[in-house]
């Protein structure tokens, strides 16, 4: 008792307030003289992907084990982690435990581009040092992260400590730095490689170490295959990554990189543009600064975007589909690419049966019978459902604006 009492954090399920955690704290002050502990934190009860009660009786109970045979433990634990919102129940399905064990998958193929990279951690190496712009960006989103992912552990808010680590390394690590950090590695500037690969060994390091409470096998066995993990301790024991660097400047520049890309991407998914096609940018009214822009990050989106070439003009094109960047609009002439008349019947088409969805989303919100019977979870399904589908609608009717253009 001198060793254990006080503890820290009780944790329980609301079922069991009474019966269990408030008798624990009557005895505790009766006894002791002492509350038995400092946090209560409540966790979610886990359903089936329904909503219901596991029962054997129902036969709908997942068998955790049986889900560490064929996803692995750390997925399993990172699933739970990121459904436990406060005040929500966990509905458990197989695909959102499968979707992690891919975002694992992901790390574990990032480690492997860093070791055909020969990416290692290079002793006395900061952030503030890099000269380039896209290492400094990383290291700021990796502070940024790791100051996330601290507050929201530290206020037992799980779900957002666990989402925004699976952000910054699907998104932004794996996605967009790995990405454009490979003309740089398959280069031959020889002081921007070097600089790029120990960026890339740093914030590899302090990604593991942040994910470690998460997934504590896979970044444990990520740690522990570094070339320098003879001279350092396990994962579990070494320091919590405290991480105060920052550059805007170099984040407004990838980020605005980011957004130009994801924005050409979308319009081509949109129009159904074919993967292979190559297409045409015009871009109209661009500041002197966004010209440097656009005219710096060339190769990159030309290369992530599938553009053959930039070009600046005085207006924008007729007839082609308009993209509004900040004060810029980026014409991209579609003819001979997609049949514009075809896709604007299909986009029509898909509208009508969107519209459909809503009316009898909203036949049943406005249904007072329907919102006094249904579950809660139910209700909130809808509502979720007409919230997509509002977003679903937002995107087509902007495609079939900009076919109009």
């Amino acid at each position: 008792l001198r060793r254990y009492y006080p503890t820290t954090v009780l944790v329980t399920a609301f079922d069991i307030i009474f019966f269990w955690v408030a008798r624990m704290m009557m005895m505790g002050l009766h006894f002791m003289e002492k509350e038995p502990f400092r946090d209560v934190y409540i966790h979610a009860l886990v359903r089936d992907e329904k909503g219901a009660k596991m029962s054997k009786s129902k036969g709908n109970v997942i068998d955790p084990l049986g889900l560490i045979d064929s996803y692995g433990a750390d997925a399993l634990r990172f699933t739970l982690a990121a459904m436990a919102a406060q005040g929500r129940d966990i509905r458990l399905s197989t695909t959102r435990v499968e979707g992690y064990r891919n975002f694992a998958t992901k790390l574990w193929n990032a480690a492997r581009f860093a070791e055909h990279y020969d990416c290692r951690p290079v002793e006395g190496f900061a952030p503030a040092a890099a000269s380039v712009e896209l290492n400094r960006w990383i290291a700021t989103e990796t502070a940024r992260t790791a100051k996330a992912v601290t507050v929201a552990i530290e206020a037992y808010k799980f779900n957002e400590a666990a989402g925004a680590l699976y952000r910054f390394i699907w998104n932004l690590f794996c996605d967009w730095y790995l990405e454009l950090a490979k003309p740089v590695l398959n280069g031959e500037d020889g002081p921007a490689k070097d600089e790029t690969r120990a960026t890339v060994a740093w914030v590899l390091d302090r990604t593991v170490a942040l994910l470690h409470p998460f997934m504590p096998f896979l970044t444990e066995e990520l740690w522990t295959r570094d070339q320098a993990a003879g001279e350092r301790s396990v994962l579990a024991l070494s320091e919590w990554p405290i991480l105060d660097f920052e550059d805007e400047t170099a984040a407004g520049e990838i980020n605005w990189l980011i957004e130009v890309i994801t924005a050409i991407r979308s319009v081509r998914s949109e129009m159904n543009v074919p993967a292979g096609a190559m297409v045409t940018l015009s871009v109209a009214g661009a500041a002197f600064r966004t010209a440097a822009r656009l005219q710096a990050h060339d190769v990159a989106i030309r290369r992530l975007a599938r553009v053959e070439a930039i070009h600046l003009a005085h207006a924008p094109l007729k007839g082609a589909v308009q993209i509004v960047v900040g004060e810029a609009t980026l014409s991209m002439p579609l003819a001979g690419i997609v049949d514009l008349d075809a896709e604007r019947t299909r986009l029509e088409k898909e509208l009508d049966r969107i519209a459909k969805d809503v009316a009898k989303v909203d036949a049943k919100l406005n249904n007072p019978q329907f919102m006094a019977k249904a579950p809660e979870d139910v209700v909130e399904e809808q509502r979720e459902r007409r919230q997509e589908a509002e977003g679903l609608r937002a995107r087509i009717e902007g495609a079939l604006a900009r076919l109009s253009s």
